[in-house]
């Protein structure tokens, strides 16, 4: 739809400040009322059974610009994230579904990193093992979104094939001040490296949280403390210039 496009909120890695990835973020402009924030448009677009085909046509959007940055000789380093929702998860075919958008829109499943939120992939745990491993064996990487906020079983945890803990923003905000944030920060961070995953800090808009999430060992970090979400051509335009964060 013309009226959607995709920003692009970068990440960093926090041991070396290097422009690591991106997670690609839907925003719709109305011509009658300007841009619409999605947490007003994705609720509505949930509640009248849209959410499955705006999921598809973000992720087409994000495989088709992986592939345009790659053919203007200026390839994304990482993987772009696309968020999936619930419903997504639920279609039967959703990993065909998948598989095929990344083909048509010529981006190779290892560009991209589907995000998966803990509330929908606990909605039904022994369907979410089998549908994430079928993603996985494709090509596909896969994190968990806003982690700490659902109700995951530790036991189911350890089956998903899961390479990302996102720990979610609403635990950021309060560190290093809040220590029950810090408490759960440092949980997240500690059990997630048992696992062997990466874990990313969303949310991060100060030094002071930036510096005590590398403290704790959290690989990576996305917020306004850098960057807020930008444009296609904005974030080439970063990779170009090797834009780093500053750590000093």
């Amino acid at each position: 739809p013309e009226e959607l496009t995709l920003f692009y909120q970068p990440l960093f890695e926090l041991r070396s400040g290097r422009l690591l990835g991106a997670e690609a973020l839907m925003r719709w402009t109305d011509p009658e009322w300007g841009s619409v924030s999605p947490a007003d448009f994705i609720p509505i677009a949930e509640e009248r059974g849209l959410i499955v085909s705006l999921g598809e046509w973000a992720l087409a959007a994000a495989c088709g610009q992986v592939r345009q940055w790659e053919t203007d000789g200026r390839p994304m380093p990482g993987r772009v994230a696309v968020n999936v929702s619930a419903r997504q998860l639920e279609d039967d075919g959703f990993v065909d579904t998948a598989i095929r958008i990344a083909r048509e829109n010529g981006a190779a499943p290892a560009r991209i990193e589907l995000e998966l939120t803990e509330s929908g992939m606990m909605r039904d745990p022994d369907r979410a093992v089998e549908i994430t491993q079928a993603l996985a064996a494709a090509g596909f990487s896969l994190s968990i979104d806003d982690f700490g906020t659902g109700y995951s079983s530790l036991a189911y945890l350890k089956k998903f094939p899961i390479a990302t803990l996102k720990i979610d923003r609403s635990f950021v905000i309060g560190v290093p001040g809040d220590e029950n944030d810090c408490a759960i920060a440092q949980a997240i961070v500690t059990m997630g490296k048992q696992l062997h995953h990466e874990i990313v800090a969303e949310g991060v808009e100060n030094r002071a949280q930036m510096d005590f999430l590398r403290m704790l060992g959290c690989d990576q970090l996305q917020g306004y403390l850098f960057s807020p979400p930008v444009t296609a051509d904005e974030l080439a335009r970063m990779i170009s210039e090797g834009r780093r964060l500053s750590l000093d």
